[in-house]
């Protein structure tokens, strides 16, 4: 006799399960939004500090490997994402490669939210969504980089909706990218590493 495949069970089956990707909660005090990540990436916390580390000591190469061990492990993690995006374009120069890494990693944070109905605040310096942010400042600076500054205003005016507070300045990107002419944003200011 041949098998059937397995019935889907109707909408109520997930109840009380955590979603396995990259979801949004409200924040405690209900004044906000925060990124959930999944079980894996929060089992991995010490890992990725091991991994900090490694970047802080310069060794890239093995913090690479480290990453996208960590990725196949969990392919939701949006801080690997982004570290994975600041070495290419640090270390190797390859801003393309740097694009893929931090495209994946704002595209997993933009689903979560699109999946949520586009809930704002979102803030940028909270700990949950920081890499979400990093990961989307790196996208718009490679979009740029590779002459691609129409996405790169899009991807700047949907972080800017998902926190129109603006910590992390990324108005002024806008004119930068409308412009084209100076030079506000540089890879030492994204990486964090000059003024």
């Amino acid at each position: 006799m041949a098998k059937r495949p397995p019935q889907k069970r109707s909408g109520g089956s997930r109840r009380g399960r955590p979603p396995a990707g990259v979801s949004v909660k409200r924040s405690a005090d209900g004044r906000s939004w925060l990124l959930v990540h999944p079980p894996g990436v929060r089992e991995r916390a010490d890992d990725m500090d091991e991994v900090r580390e490694m970047i802080a000591a310069g060794e890239t190469d093995v913090a690479t490997d480290e990453l996208r061990w960590l990725l196949t492990e969990c392919s939701e993690m949006i801080e690997a994402h982004f570290l994975l995006g600041k070495l290419a374009a640090e270390a190797a120069g390859d801003v393309p490669l740097a694009r893929g890494h931090f495209g994946f990693g704002y595209q997993l944070g933009q689903r979560a939210l699109k999946r949520a109905g586009n809930p704002h605040p979102l803030p940028a310096l909270h700990p949950a969504n920081r890499a979400f942010f990093d990961a989307g400042r790196g996208l718009a600076w490679c979009l740029r980089e590779l002459d691609m500054r129409d996405l790169a205003v899009e991807v700047v005016e949907q972080l800017l909706a998902a926190d129109p507070a603006d910590p992390l300045g990324l108005a002024a990107w806008l004119d930068e990218l409308r412009l084209g002419d100076a030079q506000l944003v540089t890879i030492d200011a994204l990486l964090g590493r000059g003024p």
